[in-house]
């Protein structure tokens, strides 16, 4: 079961990361600057973050199972629009129709592995799902990098689509029906009472707000990491998918290994090790110069390492904040929250980032100290949770 979750998590982190390589190519194909790429990126979270409220109200009556597969089947039908995508307006509204799909997969994914994983071993299990996201950095990007080089831009999109519908199959096969929490109809929350029950929760409301924190500092940084690194510190194209490649295959060694750790000795203080450990990369990638590929790769791949180290604690930590019943409704609102809070981060960071007229990218300094502050605040936002959920 974890496993197919992983794979799927591979699939939908593909589909998020393969626009970052491709930056500076879709930029002269569309014709558009480093605001208008912001905007495709931040329009598949921002439409993702506005499904994932809405999903609130309804995820917790239906089996996470069936509402798993319909949800992604839509994300690969948007998956497809985007590779036939003809101009810079239809795939805007491409990755409108994949973020509406795609908003609800975390939070059912999650929620499918609290429910059936105990809390003093949530950790390991978030650690191999969250390996999805690694092995799309060691393999999907690179590959789709490959398949846009060799072919056209087009091929990832037709990739990612075609391995879709085989997990498809794996996910009726090995994941269970999951419906022991589905109420009696006269016991379901309406609307209202969920928002309300959200609002009267402060610890809840510090679990999202950690959320929005984590995805603001690392997408901020995300998106122009690609061309920043081809623009300012002297990359080639295909220099570009060594990031993710070896960043990625660094993460999927080490994230099983954090959430081990983090079952063994705490998850707060596996966190914050890490939560520290992001702070020098996050500086040390914005404010980069020539300084050579290989060095370069050494910090880009830290990053990579101590991001990942964070997210897999901080999961486990936010889940553990609400019962079972009422599960699927607050990880659609954290889910509402990591979209939105990654799609604002990628709209200010295009707004801010500039390009200068030897064709560089200029104020990516100022995004890394936007980022270096907001994960002081992470850190600070976890020590105010309290898990609620036995272990």
């Amino acid at each position: 079961m974890l496993i197919t979750l992983a794979l799927i998590q591979f699939t939908h982190v593909m589909d998020f990361m393969i626009i970052m390589p491709m930056g500076n190519q879709l930029m002269g194909i569309f014709k558009i600057g480093p605001s208008e790429f912001g905007h495709i990126v931040s329009s598949y979270n921002v439409t993702a973050g506005i499904v994932g409220f809405a999903g609130a109200f309804f995820v917790d009556n239906f089996d996470r199972k069936k509402l798993l597969r319909l949800m992604y089947l839509g994300f690969l039908l948007g998956t497809l629009a985007c590779a036939f995508a003809p101009s810079y307006a239809w795939m805007l509204l491409a990755r409108v129709l994949t973020g509406a799909f795609g908003g609800l997969l975390s939070t059912l994914m999650l929620s499918i592995v609290s429910d059936a994983i105990p809390l003093a071993r949530r950790s390991s299990a978030m650690g191999i799902v969250t390996s999805g996201f690694a092995l799309a950095s060691v393999f999907g990007v690179p590959f789709g990098s490959f398949l846009a080089s060799a072919f056209n831009w087009h091929a990832p999109f037709l990739f990612i689509a075609a391995i879709g519908l085989l997990i498809q199959i794996g996910l009726q096969m090995f994941v269970p029906p999951m419906n022991s929490h589905i109420r009696l109809r006269q016991d379901r929350p309406n609307p209202l009472k969920v928002i309300l029950n959200l609002s009267r929760n402060l610890n809840q409301r510090r679990a999202l707000f950690l959320m929005s924190m984590l995805m603001f500092s690392q997408f901020t940084l995300i998106p122009f990491i690609a061309p920043y690194m081809e623009l300012n510190v002297g990359f080639t194209r295909d220099q570009v998918n060594w990031i993710y490649l070896f960043g990625g295959l660094c993460a999927v060694f080490t994230a099983p290994l954090v959430g081990r750790l983090a079952d063994r000795i705490g998850r707060l203080k596996v966190f914050l090790l890490f939560a520290t450990i992001t702070l020098v990369p996050v500086l040390l990638i914005t404010h980069m110069g020539p300084i050579g590929v290989p060095l370069a790769l050494v910090v880009t791949s830290s990053f990579f390492i101590a991001v990942n180290g964070r997210v897999v604690p901080a999961m486990a930590i936010i889940t553990s904040t609400t019962e079972p019943q009422t599960r699927g409704s607050f990880m659609s609102f954290n889910s509402s929250v990591q979209q939105l809070s990654a799609g604002l981060a990628a709209y200010i960071a295009g707004s801010i980032v500039t390009k200068n007229p030897d064709g560089s990218l200029g104020h990516y300094s100022t995004v890394g100290w936007i980022a270096f502050a907001a994960g002081l605040i992470c850190m600070y936002a976890a020590t105010r949770i309290k898990p609620v959920e036995p272990s």
